[in-house]
């Protein structure tokens, strides 16, 4: 059988192992160190926006502090994106919260302004103010930032931008991870750039990080003994991860680049084939790390995603279907939703392709190869 392709696979650039090092020989193995002060300085240059950033054990642990900061709690309720992978919705149930689900619109595949508007109207005319509103930049996508941070500012609602898949795309010239009242990060396995398992959390200021960092240390007050006046977490960052994050710092913008010429590979392999539509930015104000690259069938293909799927299975070659809609779930199917059919559609006839910064030329051939011998 054929090696395996898979859709993202990590990506080391060479120094992690120095950074991973220097913490063995200076016996910095804990959830701190000078590889978690400095992956944090070095993200927050990246950014380049003023913000405060606070490395953590996972994007999920980011979005559940934000939630705790921002006093979602038992009964409350918060907007959630529906097409998203489920870190982004169940932090909402770990605060006992509700999640009201919005349908995505199909220029960005991100949540709808129109439906998002709808939805906050109808919660307030029930006589609940969602406490929170979480959207997506879906694939690394931007979403219409500008769209929905008019509407939660309209209402008075606080936005978490869950910028999990998106860190170096970009919305007229400003990076994803900037936009929320708290914006979130992750260093997945499968993520642009990984340090093992990991997250972050971007801050506007410098209060709330230190309030994020407290919280993620168990939230142990300044005292000798231990001292805790209000629950905390145990979603700090170590310094052997965030030793690799520092190394993968320094191959960032070269793997966001191999990953749009992957979606350029796709859109070139694609082009004269009708009824098969490589997803590609709407307009020239955003900018997609193109995370990962996906195409959506229509019935004029010849042929079917189906089709597709198992072939691509035969070479060894991973495909997946787009993220299911959180409100097609069964933990989450008595949640309100408001929308259309635009998620479930895109979820009907879409397929994430092999998307990786490590994809070598005879990975393509293999690709271009299934593509011609189904034509």
């Amino acid at each position: 059988m054929n090696s395996k392709i898979w859709l993202s696979s990590p990506h080391m650039g060479g120094n992690e192992q120095t950074y991973i090092k220097e913490a063995f020989d200076t016996n910095w193995i804990a959830p701190l160190g000078p590889n978690v002060s400095g992956f944090e300085n070095d993200l927050e240059s990246y950014l380049n926006q003023n913000v405060h950033v606070a490395c953590l054990a996972s994007g999920t642990s980011a979005i559940h502090l934000a939630l705790v900061q921002l006093g979602v709690t038992i009964g409350d309720e918060v907007i959630c994106q529906s097409m998203t992978f489920s870190a982004s919705a169940n932090p909402i149930k770990y605060q006992g919260a509700n999640p009201i689900f919005v349908d995505s619109e199909i220029d960005t595949w991100n949540m709808c302004p129109i439906h998002l508007e709808a939805a906050i109207k109808d919660r307030v005319a029930n006589g609940t103010k969602p406490k929170a509103i979480i959207i997506v930049h879906l694939y690394g996508m931007p979403a219409k930032i500008s769209e929905l941070r008019a509407i939660a500012n309209k209402y008075e609602i606080p936005i978490v931008e869950d910028a999990a898949e998106a860190l170096g795309s970009t919305y007229k010239g400003v990076k994803c991870g900037t936009f929320g009242d708290y914006s979130i990060l992750s260093f997945n396995g499968n993520k642009i750039i990984t340090t093992s398992g990991g997250g972050a959390m971007v801050c506007n200021t410098k209060e709330k990080k230190e309030n994020t960092i407290f919280l993620a240390t168990q939230a142990r007050d300044q005292a000798p003994h231990y001292e805790h006046s209000q629950i905390g977490f145990n979603y700090r960052m170590s310094n052997i991860c965030a030793g690799i994050g520092r190394g993968q710092m320094e191959v960032l913008d070269k793997h966001i680049a191999l990953r749009q010429n992957m979606n350029v590979f796709y859109k070139n392999l694609f082009n004269d084939i009708d009824g098969i539509n490589v997803f590609q930015e709407y307009n020239k104000d955003i900018v997609s790390n193109h995370w990962l690259s996906c195409i959506v069938f229509s019935d004029k293909a010849p042929f079917s995603k189906d089709e597709f799927y198992n072939k691509m299975l035969e070479d060894n070659i991973e495909t997946r279907p787009l993220w299911k809609p959180m409100h097609l779930q069964p933990i989450f199917k008595n949640a309100p939703y408001y929308g259309a059919k635009v998620s479930e559609t895109l979820f009907k006839n879409g397929l994430c392709l092999p998307s990786g910064s490590n994809l070598s030329d005879a990975d393509r051939v293999r690709i271009t190869n299934v593509v011609k011998n189904l034509i």
